[in-house]
């Protein structure tokens, strides 16, 4: 079965660690936006695609077996000190480095998956680094916020997002991939910083309108302050497709906890195309964390027909 992922930080993390087991043809499309730490002075110094979302997929991906971890505990690893490698991630150089000498960010993501005996594979949504801005409501008036770290940590209201470009280029491989897969699944993440964006690409916006895929919607535990503070788990679905009105969901999976009213939800489901599927899939700590066994439990069976039929 061939599973396409959307998102970045993580919320993708925690979807691949499921989907890993779930299938080996899985494909991660990240988002390219990120501006902050490594990856912000990557981007700034070396005009880089951030590297850091991608490095997390990867690093999520990686092989079970020792040499898996050996070199996912180095592409994670961070630079200590105080000196001009302090804080970035090993992962992070790997990836600005190996595109710069190749002059292709899938082929060095593709050379990095190999290194860390990944089975699927991860892609950028983009070949360019993108950058994310915001109108957020804030006290009494809309005011333009730029950049994602800052819309990540707005004190206000996020109303609506853009990218800038405003006519970005998609990866092609992604593009292809979307359009090959037998299902496409949307979050748990960031709305507005990691999930959204990827439907701001027309390209790959278009691939994810048409694709004969079926469509997944994976909706987070919690609202997340600033971006989706006093969010009932239907306004993810609204925002999700006011961005893609044409956009089908075939299937909205949710934490049976985390909804207070499941006919709304269920309303709201149907309302683009799809049906509820209610599954305990948040870790069970009182944080608002999926537990990766039990969110590859409920794809498992949504995929397979279980909570399909």
């Amino acid at each position: 079965m061939k599973v396409v992922a959307l998102g970045g930080g993580h919320g993708l993390a925690a979807t691949l660690q499921a989907l890993r087991s779930v299938t080996p043809d899985l494909t991660a499309i990240v988002t390219v936006a990120d501006d902050g730490g490594s990856s912000g002075r990557l981007r700034e110094e070396l005009s880089a695609l951030p590297p850091g979302d991608l490095r997390m997929a990867l690093a999520s991906l990686a092989g079970d077996d020792e040499w898996g971890r050996t070199w996912k505990r180095l592409l994670q690893h961070r630079f200590g000190g105080d000196g001009p490698l302090a804080g970035h991630a090993v992962g992070n150089l790997l990836l600005t480095g190996l595109t710069e000498s190749t002059g292709d960010p899938v082929v060095a993501l593709d050379l990095v998956a190999k290194l860390l005996g990944i089975s699927g594979r991860v892609l950028p949504m983009s070949p360019v680094p993108l950058q994310i801005c915001a109108d957020v409501q804030l006290d009494g008036h809309v005011e333009e916020v730029v950049g994602q770290v800052a819309v990540a940590v707005t004190q206000g209201q996020v109303i609506d997002v853009r990218l800038r470009p405003d006519d970005p280029p998609a990866c092609k491989e992604a593009v292809a991939a979307v359009e090959d897969a037998d299902w496409v699944v949307f979050g748990p993440g960031s709305w507005f910083t990691s999930v959204l964006p990827h439907l701001l690409v027309p390209e790959l916006r278009g691939a994810l309108e048409r694709t004969s895929a079926r469509r997944l919607v994976a909706l987070n535990l919690a609202p997340q302050a600033g971006e989706t503070a006093g969010f009932s788990p239907e306004a993810y679905l609204d925002v999700l497709v006011r961005q893609a009105p044409n956009l089908r969901i075939d299937v909205v999976l949710a934490d049976e906890q985390m909804v207070v009213d499941t006919r709304g939800l269920m309303t709201a489901a149907q309302s683009v195309g799809g049906r509820l599927v209610l599954a305990p899939v948040a870790l069970g700590d009182g944080t608002p964390r999926h537990d990766p066994q039990r969110l590859a439990r409920a794809y498992e069976e949504v995929f397979e027909g279980v909570a399909w039929q």
